[in-house]
């Protein structure tokens, strides 16, 4: 059982696009009905080291935003992020889903 959906999308993105990024995700809610985010730490060509913590450290503060989706719902939910936020420090990606329930 999968409640429809059959992939999982996964956003990846800087601190300071957060807000706007989850702005943007309630605004398009004929594509998602929810969503888990989760913080991290990026490391690679994409991950600007912002403050000097983080240069320090040498990984950038990262969230993590996954979403159950139905896969024709991921091309026009991924071109209005793009359309709205260009940058290089966004990055997203699916994978397929197999199951997904409730423990109801």
């Amino acid at each position: 059982m999968t409640d429809g959906y059959d992939c999982l999308l996964t956003l990846a993105l800087p601190d300071a696009l957060e807000e706007e990024v989850l702005d943007h995700l309630a605004s398009a809610s004929q594509w998602v009905r929810g969503y888990t985010i989760t913080r991290g730490e990026g490391v690679g060509a994409g991950a600007k080291l912002r403050s000097a913590m983080e240069q320090v450290r040498g990984r950038s503060r990262r969230h993590l935003i996954q979403i159950l989706m139905r896969g024709e719902h991921v091309a026009p939910l991924v071109e209005s992020l793009r359309s709205r936020f260009r940058s290089e420090e966004m990055a997203w990606w699916t994978v397929p889903l197999s199951g997904f329930g409730r423990f109801t």
